[in-house]
């Protein structure tokens, strides 16, 4: 008698926590996970750039990088006003004739 008890206890708590499982699933499927592969994405883009090319800051500062600081992780620019040393993680995108290629209609 003990045992039936036990059992339908173990199964009614495990269907009571499945939508606590589910909602961690979807937050992991939709939030989280998107969330790490774009800033795999940033991390990669950062460490690629180069010397050179024509960059957007984070604060909207148009420029294009005229040195490289391995040392202390920051970059150089060149804008119209003058050079501004940047951190690499301030720089949002890079403005190449492969980014800003215009899409071929059909």
């Amino acid at each position: 008698m003990f045992s039936t008890i036990a059992l339908q206890a173990d199964s009614s708590s495990l269907m009571s926590m499945l939508p606590f499982v589910a909602m961690i699933g979807v937050l992991y499927f939709f939030m989280i996970r998107p969330q790490m592969t774009k800033q795999k994405k940033e991390k990669a883009f950062q460490s690629e750039i180069k010397k050179g090319s024509k960059v957007v800051t984070t604060s909207g500062i148009h420029g294009k990088i005229v040195e490289l600081h391995a040392a202390d992780n920051t970059v150089t620019i060149e804008t119209g006003a003058g050079k501004i040393k940047f951190e690499r993680s301030a720089i949002s995108m890079e403005l190449s004739k492969k980014y800003l290629a215009p899409a071929v209609k059909k």
